[in-house]
């Protein structure tokens, strides 16, 4: 069911107008009745029913006659007569037949109902309309500023303008009765309207507030609930929950009345429960009362000194209590114990490893890590280590042979060319068996620098030249694009 009113031209939805409240229908689905009649044909002759109900602000409900026969669909909204005198906006809620059964319900005549509609609501009518509702915000603030100045114990929770804006309701709520005689003079003299004070109960006022309960959905009194019945601590102790304020209260500091939802459930299956059973007379001894499951129908018991309880039905509980009553004693409980059934309850493995197909995290940053460290390990070296490694291709070299160095043609072996630094081949019979046997002997080889000529017949270097040689190669390797200079034997 939608408002006409609502700027959105197709009404309200089940999940609300969402028109910021410009509606001004207080809320979608706040004390809606669904009209289930509304769709139904009716007879030729049928003249429909002339009283309307009226919603407006909050929860408070109203019956009007129609004695104009004026056409009105639910949600728009209407002028109707005021309690005293003027008149006020509402919201047309129910119309049809089903307003004869609403009266029904809340017991109300037909020849109580003594107010008409005017009119359905022109475009003046709700303009002063929304201006008086802007005003109740501030009004309240003002009157308990009033009311904390003359020391009133009253709490003001609400004020409700009339659509002419000639009247303003406020709602308070006190644990006595409040002389505020003094304080509606000096409202009436501050805000120039006339004043009517109505006291309500702080279920009442809930309802009126609106807000979120201990389930997470809206309060049954602000939505559907609207008579309020009393609750003891007696629901509670029959539904077996702990006797703490803080959890059995709602909002509005009273015991919830959600209590009594489930009551009629819990007498009921207590009926077959035997009452005050403390003690089961044995031939083994006393058993002690522990719980009771009231849904399942079973008791447990357990003697003093044993961990183990006994679970019997209610039925043989009975039985045992009548033979005690005659004197008589069973043998032992645990041979009419109930055999329950375990419920073997099977964990699930979660396998959160490699669920989307991926590697480690850190795959990659192993790899730049690694990288880096060789890096700063070859930045640290000096220049004379940072020389390119030796082709691992070629073959090993041999014993008496200068290793080949790298960006040097290998040296080709004959079998009459010696090679520098190498000794030469001896001469004889004895060349094959050389050849065959590999001297094991531990032959020197010297390390030459760079740059020196090894050949026979080479003059000697000082200390000082080597140092001078050594270091011009590393001014060449540094610098490939450099010619190298001519060297002086």
């Amino acid at each position: 069911m939608g408002c006409g009113s609502c700027s959105t031209g197709g009404g309200c939805a089940p999940s609300g107008c969402k028109s910021n409240g410009s509606c001004l229908t207080g809320g979608c689905q706040k004390m809606e009745v669904y009209d289930w009649l509304s769709n139904l044909d009716m007879p030729s002759n049928y003249k429909p029913f002339q009283v309307i109900e009226v919603k407006f602000k909050g929860a408070r409900k109203e019956f009007y006659l129609n004695t104009d026969n004026i056409y009105l669909e639910i949600g728009e909204l209407i002028a109707v007569e005021g309690s005293t005198g003027g008149y006020d906006i509402g919201h047309v809620s129910l119309t049809g037949e089903l307003v004869r059964m609403q009266m029904k319900r809340r017991k109300t005549p037909i020849d109580q109902v003594t107010r008409k509609v005017y009119r359905k609501a022109t475009e003046a009518d709700v303009d002063k309309w929304k201006l008086a509702k802007d005003l109740e915000w501030e009004t309240m603030h003002k009157a308990r500023t009033l009311a904390l100045d003359l020391r009133l114990s009253m709490k003001i929770s609400d004020v409700d303008y009339q659509g002419d804006k000639t009247k303003a309701t406020f709602f308070y709520t006190a644990e006595g009765r409040v002389d505020f005689r003094e304080l509606i003079k000096k409202m009436a003299e501050t805000f120039r309207i006339r004043i009517e004070m109505r006291q309500i109960g702080m279920r009442q006022e809930a309802g009126r507030l609106g807000g979120i309960g201990s389930c997470g959905r809206e309060l049954c009194c602000s939505t559907w609930l609207t008579n309020f019945k009393t609750v003891s601590t007696a629901a509670a102790r029959y539904q077996n929950l702990s006797l703490n304020t803080l959890k059995l209260a709602g909002q509005c500091g009273k015991l919830k009345c959600c209590l009594n939802y489930e009551l009629d459930t819990y007498l009921d299956a207590l009926k077959d429960i035997p009452d005050r059973v403390e003690n089961l007379q044995t031939e083994i001894g006393t058993a002690r009362h522990q719980k009771t499951d009231i849904f399942k129908k079973l008791m447990w018991f357990s003697y003093p000194n044993q961990e183990d309880w006994i679970p019997l039905k209610v039925d043989r509980v009975k039985e045992i209590m009548a033979m005690n009553k005659k004197g008589q004693k069973p043998s032992n409980l645990k041979d009419e114990a109930v055999e329950l059934a375990t419920t073997v309850i099977v964990e699930k493995v979660h396998d959160y490893e490699n669920v989307v197909g991926q590697d480690s995290l850190t795959r990659l940053d192993d790899k730049s890590r690694n990288k880096n460290n060789r890096n700063n390990n070859n930045r640290n070296k000096p220049a004379s280590l940072n020389r390119p490694e030796r082709d691992r291709s070629q073959k090993p070299a041999q014993a008496g042979q200068r290793p080949a160095q790298s960006g040097t043609k290998p040296v080709q072996q004959g079998p009459k060319q010696a090679q520098p630094g190498q000794r030469p081949p001896q001469q004889g019979p004895k060349q094959a068996q050389q050849n065959q046997k590999p001297d094991n002997r531990r032959q020197e080889v010297k390390k030459v620098p760079d740059g020196i000529n090894t050949e026979e017949g080479a003059e000697s270097k000082t200390p000082a030249a080597s140092r001078n040689n050594r270091s011009r190669n590393n001014r060449r390797r540094n610098k490939p694009s450099d010619k190298p200079k001519n060297e002086e034997n």
